[in-house]
């Protein structure tokens, strides 16, 4: 099969924390076992922001492209690869490969893999026109699907339907959302679907306004100081799970004080810093703390189901790949509502 070469348009990180370049490099060629996706929309999480900030411990190797809500076409196929053919609609998201070897991997864990690869991270992402997928870990899309529509499903729509299940609350129960931004406000959609009451917090206004237009059953002001007995007795006695989205160490104290007895809070925000944690209430009242990483290929597939079959719609907003720069801003001021996604296609 013949190779797609020459060059491509890609936002670069040349060095952390200043302006990505949009500029001109070649397109890269799928080793064995690998697919070159030709890249026709990509969403933008605040991870992609935190990469080209250089915020966490383990930097990405400059030069790279950061990227990993890339919906596309498989363009070219590696050695080896027997799964899928040119013109397949795949996904590529965070988790890139993992090694399959190790007991995360063999116990259906590969997103705790000591030796993963993730996409926009330790391997070029999807700000680009062109990018690299692994045969075994791209997500399966439909024929003729929407790729912007479902871009925010490979990272926030499978980040917050693992979230949910890792809080073990149960249809009929109470579900409290901190935080109803790109991850926010598909969480509520989910949760609706899948039975739970849903109260949604938030600092800003319009962002309650969002969650109650996604579905949210009620909307509480998060800086409110009555905000978690405001949850309490909206819910009966407090959440039964706590999905902690918000970018803010205030949000995961909060959590604890609005859990009800025996429940459990997930955490999926990676804001940098540390929170208190009330011993007393943690072991008397069996409150469960559990941090939750994107989600498994299985948990990606369930994931993709609700969004194919139309039951979470991300909210959109559409910018073009030169317009990174603007949409990185907005994402520091807290001004974006909803999801970015990249029309990489689009000239």
């Amino acid at each position: 099969m013949a190779a797609v070469t020459g060059t491509m348009r890609a936002a670069v990180v040349s060095a952390f924390g200043k302006p990505l370049d949009i500029r001109k490099v070649p397109i890269p060629q799928p080793g064995r076992g690998e697919v070159l996706v030709r890249i026709m929309a990509s969403g933008v999480c605040h991870t992609d922001l935190h990469a080209a900030d250089g915020d966490w411990p383990v930097k990405p190797t400059l030069p790279f492209i950061p990227g990993h809500e890339g919906a596309g076409i498989v363009a070219a196929l590696g050695e080896g690869v027997a799964s899928l053919k040119v013109g397949d609609a795949v996904g590529i998201a965070w988790l890139h490969d993992s090694c399959g070897r190790c007991e995360y991997c063999l116990t259906g864990w590969e997103t705790l893999c000591e030796r993963q690869h993730d996409t926009g991270y330790s391997v070029n992402g999807t700000f680009a026109e062109y990018a690299i997928g692994h045969e075994s870990f791209v997500a399966r899309l439909p024929p003729d699907c929407d790729f912007a529509a479902l871009a925010p499903i490979l990272c926030a729509g499978v980040t917050t339907y693992k979230g949910i299940l890792e809080t073990e609350a149960r249809a009929g129960q109470w579900i409290a959302i901190s935080g109803v931004g790109g991850l926010g406000h598909i969480a509520i959609q989910y949760a609706k679907a899948m039975g739970l009451y849903v109260v949604a917090l938030d600092v800003a206004a319009d962002k309650l306004q969002l969650a109650r237009q996604v579905g949210a059953d009620a909307a509480v002001q998060a800086n409110d100081p009555q905000a978690a007995e405001q949850v309490i007795a909206l819910t009966g006695g407090g959440a039964h799970g706590v999905l902690v989205t918000a970018v803010s160490t205030s949000a995961f104290s909060q959590a604890l004080r609005m859990v009800r007895r025996k429940g459990t809070i997930s955490l999926v925000g990676l804001p940098p810093g540390q929170f208190a944690t009330p011993i007393f209430d943690v072991v008397l009242k069996r409150i469960t703390l559990r941090g939750s990483i994107v989600g498994t290929r299985k948990d990606m597939a369930e994931a993709m189901e609700f969004a194919v079959k139309g039951k979470v719609h991300a909210t959109l907003v559409h910018r073009r790949l030169e317009q990174i720069n603007e949409v990185f801003a907005g994402l520091k001021a807290g001004k974006v509502d909803g999801r970015v996604v990249l029309d990489i296609a689009r000239p």
